[in-house]
């Protein structure tokens, strides 16, 4: 688990096992922005919603392709975020998808350099996004 803001934390694939331990750590809401079927034997998110609302959270479910994060992604991803009970566990194979996708979200929301240090701080280097983040802000 990697937080990138007090409103967001992400990380790699969600065991359904860690769902109880996410809910009762405070999280009120999962997001998973990975496909299903993108690799062998990783729970769908059928499963992983099913568990998140028997255990009180809300279940988004925004699947990116890897490696293929558009702006219109982070826009809804934008929205996911805003609209969804805080705080939110996002998650896809590694947890930088997710990263990509707040990051994108964040442009004109935070200054860059903020942006680039919260995910820096969390392990994942957004620096090759400046352009893209410093464009949609």
């Amino acid at each position: 688990m990697k937080r990138l803001c007090d409103e967001l934390t992400v990380s790699p694939q969600l065991p359904i096992e860690a769902i109880d331990e996410i809910a009762k750590a405070g999280f009120k809401t999962v997001m998973c922005n990975r496909p299903d079927d993108e690799d062998p034997g990783q729970p769908s998110f059928a499963e992983i919603a099913a568990k998140a609302e028997a255990a009180g959270m809300k279940a988004i479910f925004q699947p990116v392709a890897s490696g293929n994060v558009a702006d219109t992604d982070a826009d809804a991803f934008a929205a996911n975020l805003a609209a969804a009970p805080k705080p939110v566990f996002a998650y896809c194979r590694s947890g930088t998808r997710c990263t990509i996708l707040w990051s994108l979200a964040s442009a004109g929301k935070l200054p860059v350099q903020d942006i680039i240090k919260s995910a820096s701080d969390a392990g994942y280097d957004m620096s090759p996004l400046v352009p893209r983040i410093s464009a949609r802000g």
